[in-house]
């Protein structure tokens, strides 16, 4: 093909492709068959094949790009992507209307919309071309994702109109999406998603764009940056022009005229929930007229022209068919609860877990029984209480073992513990548990290396200890069942990677008792390589902070112990890392900010950062993040289904901020 000739036929292919990608994946109603797109999407790719200066940021071809990134950078919101107050029942709206109306009077409207339970994110347009996509980030700064959020096919590359214009949305991941990931994953053996926010979240947070692409990700857009040049008066207004653009709007918005009408959209959503394609987690109420939400203006935190209703946590019913014990990495038994499945917050749910033998008795318990499960924070499925009056008398009484059911050791129950324990130190489940813990996330972090793999190479006798991990062959792996040529190419490769690993991860890999992840930071930090830290003594450990003495004598115990010495030698043999290679802790001194030297407690679900964000932050303002409450604690910081934490902080006159308040200190 002569090159005008391409030139012009690039043209109308970016047009048909970008029409039938809008009619497929923003108004779901495709005008032609898979084949014919896919024939069109190959035509432009030679094309562009034979000339790439052909190839420009709105082609179609250019959703998915070959390049890993590096990292993410960051992006400062010129308008702050504020986080929306909260109402949970009918009170807490009407208490908003009424202050609405003290503020504008009377003649109002509002807006409802649907929650959707995804990830934050804010899109940039030039002349109508998509140049730049971030996360919410802290509302003010926010992470470039623009390969990745230009794998979703219902963000336009480029919009219907020329316009330099920011907008704002959801990207979440579809139900069927999420479970097929989800699926795919525990067929890997790796750990799946809680949820599909999580998974959304985790996608778009991915430095290989292919990964992004392969999670068929979604969006609604719901808002537009600055509309003061849009010629919009109202929020409708503003979602109608976007649809005009081209974007994917939610369509079950809801103009209405009172806080009645309000809580009849809540009402109705809230039974209609369970159908969605999607999740939401509540409903949107924003005042429509963009002069009085002007008048109403922000706090520092939020909108005083918009509140998101909260759901309250979906509780289920279902029986409890058995209960099963599993035997941990330090040996304490746990009972677990087997169900009839049932879906519960988005996710099919089979097991929960009943922490100990109290915890049986406090709630009466019994095999067979109906019980009400739901997921605290949306997240962890518990049992929460037993539908006594379903009974039948065929229900039976469960009785914790004496000895351990991997093992057969007698159980003990240790002065001042709840749950009983194996101390057999050869107890073949302590020592499964101990490598699964050893590649986990925070641990060696060997990507593909999950339970189930673990669980295989076990079984197969392949490992014995965590040394053995740096010993296997391809050939050993390659006849194991579901162990492909790719596969096991990644996983040596994950596996070899995780030998420059900073000391702190195998510390906390070797699963010292009481050395969690922070501690384990701590001590790497302090002595800088494993030979400085086996020398400590206990004077050494105890004096410094958040060392205690329990923590330090389990220390001095595993470094006297023979066998970790030996374990610890063949693993530097294996060419690990031994010395701590990440950044050196602020002094306080230093920092300016409020929370320098403060000991901070995290409890509850947070909305905005993840827990290990919100951790950084605050260590890197100087605080001191632990994970207990106590009279040393100086501050709580309480997310969303707070428990026993912020009951204790209360009891003890300790100080404690939402995540609105955390996030304003981040950006002072």
């Amino acid at each position: 093909m002569e090159k005008k000739a391409a030139e012009k036929r690039v043209q109308e292919l970016h047009t048909l492709l970008n029409q039938y990608n809008y009619e497929y994946h923003v108004l779901d109603h495709p005008s032609v068959p898979d084949a014919e797109y896919d024939q069109l999407m190959r035509e432009l790719t030679d094309i562009e094949a034979q000339y790439p200066d052909l190839v420009s940021p709105e082609s179609p071809t250019q959703r998915v790009g070959g390049e890993i990134l590096s990292a993410f950078n960051k992006v400062e919101h010129k308008i702050p992507m504020l986080s929306l107050g909260n109402a949970f029942n009918e009170a807490d709206l009407r208490d908003f209307d009424r202050k609405v109306k003290q503020a504008v009077g009377d003649d109002v409207e509002y807006v409802c919309e649907l929650k959707i339970d995804g990830l934050a994110i804010s899109l940039h347009y030039e002349n109508g071309l998509f140049i730049q996509g971030s996360t919410r980030g802290d509302g003010t700064i926010g992470e470039d994702i623009t390969a990745n959020l230009k794998t979703i096919r219902s963000i336009p590359l480029r919009i219907s109109q020329p316009m330099t214009i920011e907008v704002r949305g959801e990207a979440y991941m579809p139900k069927k999406s999420f479970e097929k990931l989800n699926q795919q994953k525990e067929e890997n053996g790796e750990e799946p998603f809680a949820n599909p926010r999580n998974a959304a979240a985790g996608s778009l947070r991915q430095l290989d764009p292919r990964i992004a692409a392969s999670r068929n990700l979604d969006i609604f857009l719901y808002a537009i940056g600055d509309f003061s040049e849009t010629g919009a008066t109202t929020h409708h207004d503003g979602l109608n022009l976007l649809e005009k653009l081209g974007f994917k709007v939610n369509k079950e918005r809801e103009k209405c005229t009172s806080i009645e009408e309000v809580i009849q959209y809540v009402q109705k959503w809230v039974e209609k929930r369970p159908h969605l394609p999607y999740e939401i987690d509540g409903i949107v109420i924003k005042v429509n007229s963009f002069v009085q939400q002007s008048e109403l203006g922000t706090t520092a935190k939020s909108p005083r022209w918009a509140i998101a209703y909260k759901f309250p946590a979906e509780e289920v019913v279902t029986r409890l068919r058995d209960i099963e014990l599993s035997v941990g990495r330090t040996g304490v038994i746990t009972p677990t609860a087997l169900l009839d499945p049932v879906r519960v917050a988005g996710t099919k749910v089979q097991r929960a877990s009943l922490h100990n033998e109290d915890l049986i008795r406090e709630k009466d318990i019994k095999i067979g029984d109906h019980v009400v499960i739901k997921k605290a924070g949306d997240i962890i499925p518990e049992v929460v209480n037993v539908l006594v009056e379903r009974r039948t008398g065929e229900e039976k009484e469960f009785l914790m073992p004496t000895h351990c059911p991997e093992c057969e050791s007698e159980l003990v129950r240790l002065e001042g513990e709840v749950a009983l324990r194996c101390i057999n130190p050869k107890c073949p489940a302590q020592i499964r548990e101990g490598l699964i813990h050893f590649v986990s996330r925070n641990a060696m972090n060997i990507d593909g290396l999950g339970e189930k793999v673990i669980s295989q190479l076990f079984s197969h006798e392949l490992i014995h200890d965590v040394a053995d991990i740096y010993r296997l062959q391809k050939d050993q792996l390659l006849a194991l069942e579901r162990m492909g040529e790719k596969s096991v190419t990644n996983l040596l490769a994950a596996i070899e990677k995780s030998k420059s690993n900073s000391l702190e991860k195998l510390l906390f890999g070797l699963g010292i008792r009481h050395v969690g992840a922070k501690a384990a930071k701590t001590l790497a930090q302090q002595f800088g390589n494993m030979n400085e830290l086996k020398k400590a003594t206990r004077e050494e450990l105890t004096a410094i902070q958040d060392i205690g003495e329990k923590m330090a004598d389990s220390i001095v115990s595993y470094f006297e112990n023979e066998e970790a010495i030996s374990l610890i030698q063949e693993l530097e043999a294996a060419g690990l890392n031994m010395n701590y290679t990440g950044p050196m802790p602020v002094q306080v001194e230093s920092i300016s900010s409020s929370l320098a030297g403060k000991v901070v407690v995290l409890t509850g679900k947070l909305e905005q950062l993840t827990r290990n964000e919100a951790k950084e932050q605050l260590e890197a303002l100087g605080a001191t993040v632990t994970g207990s409450v106590s009279k040393k604690t100086d501050l709580v910081i309480a997310g969303a289904d707070a428990g026993s934490k912020l009951t204790k902080a209360t009891e003890l006159g300790i100080e404690v901020w939402d995540e609105e308040k955390m996030l304003e200190e981040f950006n002072r």
